[in-house]
């Protein structure tokens, strides 16, 4: 394809998939957020998603798709700035650039780690020590799979560092969607900047409300 043969093109697919995960990553906490309903919230939507069957595994499909996308092409990009700059700069200048732009790669390899651990935990179930069950209505006790695992302090902490992780990648992410499709201009930068700040906020605090309001209330008892 023509727009893979130039490196703006894989920016806007990078970006683009970037964006589509985004999108995921709101609705996916708003599901959890169900949880403060109490077992029957999450046990209810986690048995709605359960009974749709094969188009759960067509979506993850198509997010897997998504994710192998973004982390390709920004591997590429990242390999490619550097081989054009191997010696770097006798004085590194970062007029513009922020930790969060500066860490992008990195910040991007935790997320990665994090979404394996997180599918080979509450999804596979195969890592140690997750408690598994039914609930009185016979559907899957994700209540009570989540607040025990999150009762630990290390679970919850990797949740907390990954979020964080998160937080950062996309605080600088969402602002450089804009820019990379050119719906940037001087006088949008600062405002654009302000609301990818704040959605990437949004995302940390409700994903971390979750693990830390358990881990405080396990502590307190």
């Amino acid at each position: 394809m023509q727009i893979l043969k130039s490196a703006v093109g894989r920016k806007v697919l990078m970006a683009i998939t970037g964006q589509s995960m985004v999108l995921f990553a709101v609705v996916h906490m708003l599901g959890n957020s169900s949880i403060f309903v109490g077992p029957d919230g999450i046990n209810a939507y986690a048995k709605h998603l359960h009974d749709l069957g094969a188009l759960v595994w067509l979506f993850r499909a198509g997010l897997f798709a998504l994710a192998a996308i973004h982390i390709f092409y920004a591997i590429q990009l990242t390999l490619e700035n550097s081989a054009a700059n191997p010696a770097g700069y006798a004085v590194k200048k970062q007029i513009k650039a922020t930790f969060a732009s500066s860490t992008m790669i990195w910040t991007g390899v935790v997320i990665m780690a994090f979404i394996v651990y997180h599918l080979l935990h509450f999804t596979a179930r195969l890592t140690p020590g997750v408690v598994q069950g039914v609930d009185a209505l016979g559907r899957f006790d994700v209540f009570t799979m989540v607040v025990s695992a999150f009762k630990n302090f290390g679970t919850s902490a990797i949740y907390v560092i990954a979020m964080a992780a998160l937080f950062l990648h996309l605080s600088h992410g969402i602002q450089s969607f804009f820019q990379t499709m050119g719906w940037n201009t001087d006088k949008t930068q600062c405002t654009i900047s302000a609301i990818g700040k704040a959605v990437a906020f949004i995302l940390l605090a409700g994903y971390v409300v979750i693990p830390l309001s358990i881990l405080a209330s396990a502590l307190i008892k």
